[in-house]
């Protein structure tokens, strides 16, 4: 992740914070220098250190951070992550912005890396979708990569996806396939989604790189795997729930998103205290 792609989202935060300044913290303090020691309040895996780090250098370039985790690491409950060292006022007027950040980052590689494990030993992959937080994307998808998920389409022109709206405006899942090959190129993947095993031959038929198994049981899941054959990659998706992780991927797909990777991900605890 590049700091071109977190820069602005960094400045935009704390604009919500500091646009009119601090009353309490600058009422207080001046120029009096302190420590303050970033630690978790509870496990997990810990992701978006380079906008903790950015958030200060944005507030003041002289606060120093000293980190003793990496993104990836996982940390346990009351682990030392960080000393934060500079003025007060500065490190009082970041804490929020900075926590915001790294909290709700952590908790989706939290989640990721609990999904991850879930199906550890199987062929599937765990990967995200595009239901992030808006103008969160790249930092929720980078989250998902560190709790070791992996990423589908970042935006609508990565890949072509043909959904079951798509579908019924074309009137068959091979007429929608017919008008991409004709009109989006050559190089695009497509992936089609279907919601029963008459669609899944009609898509395999089409030569699709890709079909969504949309909202099916794990019954129905086996016997595409079986007629599919590794024809194609499969993709299980549609509200699999945490406890089902195991059972969908043991059908054999190959693909299993999750959506609720970052819409219902919950933040990881963490704290800054003053020292």
């Amino acid at each position: 992740m590049h700091p071109l792609q977190y820069r602005r989202l960094v400045g935009d935060a704390l604009s919500e914070d500091l646009f009119y300044g601090d009353r309490t913290t600058e009422s207080i303090f001046s120029g009096e220098i302190a420590i303050a020691e970033l630690f978790a309040k509870e496990a997990g895996i810990v992701a978006g250190l380079p906008l903790f780090l950015e958030v200060f250098a944005q507030v003041d370039q002289a606060v120093e951070c000293n980190f003793f985790c990496a993104d990836g690491d996982h940390v346990a409950a009351g682990q030392r992550l960080a000393i934060v060292s500079g003025r007060i006022a500065s490190i009082l007027k970041g804490e929020r912005t900075a926590l915001n950040f790294m909290q709700r980052m952590s908790g989706i590689a939290t989640m990721t890396g609990a999904a991850v494990q879930a199906v550890a030993g199987t062929a599937a992959k765990i990967v995200d979708t595009r239901k992030t937080t808006p103008g969160w994307r790249v930092l929720e998808k980078y989250a998902v990569r560190i709790g070791g998920g992996e990423n589908h389409r970042f935006n609508l022109a990565d890949m072509v996806m043909i959904k079951d709206n798509h579908i019924k405006g074309a009137g068959s899942i091979s007429e929608a396939v017919a008008r991409i090959r004709a009109r989006a190129g050559f190089a695009l993947k497509i992936e089609v989604e279907v919601a029963s095993l008459a669609d899944v031959r009609e898509a395999l038929a089409c030569g699709v790189e890709i079909i969504m198994l949309d909202n099916m049981t794990v019954t129905v899941m086996r016997e595409a795997v079986l007629f599919v054959d590794r024809r194609t990659l499969l993709e299980a998706s549609g509200g699999i729930a945490a406890e089902r992780l195991r059972e969908v991927a043991e059908t054999g797909v190959d693909l299993i998103s999750l959506g609720y990777l970052t819409h219902s991900c919950r933040a990881l605890d963490l704290s800054l205290k003053l020292q």
